[in-house]
């Protein structure tokens, strides 16, 4: 799968990637908005481990952003088992470099649609530290919507934090993997 987006190409990892990943990534602006598993500082090794990591799930569900030929960040999806097969979280971070340029709302809405189909979802959601006023715009630019506040339901960097629910949810009369007649997955 590859998006050519007007801000960016949507595209499967490469290991050449883990140079530029690890440049955009360790930064402790871009850390602070994530979870732990992303470390601090994020050397190649890291990167190179993640990448391996991605390049070898199936299905494939991450994915790098390239701005002006280099990766500089990820979206991934995270899907869910059991009761929640029919739903994914989705993930992304951007190099600051490129920040401000509208370029994670443009993947966001380029590559949800493809993730409900791909993965035969009827929900998207993002969960994003509800003082990460950049990340909430980003995700209602690209057409997700606020379902609520999660109190003091993570931990980042020594402080409680609250975050945010935001959901993109597939139309109840566009319902194509057919589980609205229980003859989906």
């Amino acid at each position: 799968m590859r998006w050519n987006l007007e801000s960016c190409i949507v595209r499967p990892f490469v290991a050449e990637d883990a140079r530029s990943l690890a440049t955009h990534g360790n930064n402790r602006e871009v850390w602070r908005h994530l979870r732990d598993r992303f470390p601090h500082p994020y050397l190649e090794a890291d990167a190179a481990t993640f990448i391996a990591s991605v390049r070898a799930a199936e299905p494939l569900t991450v994915f790098a952003l390239e701005v002006d030929g280099e990766a500089a960040g990820s979206v991934g999806f995270t899907l869910h088992g059991d009761v929640e097969r029919c739903s994914a979280e989705v993930g992304y971070w951007l190099g600051e470099a490129f920040w401000g340029r509208g370029i994670v709302s443009e993947v966001l809405r380029a590559v949800t649609p493809w993730a409900l189909d791909a993965y035969s979802l009827t929900r998207v959601f993002a969960v994003p530290y509800a003082d990460n006023a950049p990340s909430l715009k980003v995700l209602v630019k690209a057409g997700y919507i606020c379902e609520g506040t999660m109190k003091r339901s993570a931990i980042k960097d020594g402080e409680v934090k609250d975050q945010a629910l935001y959901a993109f949810v597939r139309d109840a009369i566009d319902d194509p993997a057919g589980f609205l007649s229980g003859e989906g997955p």
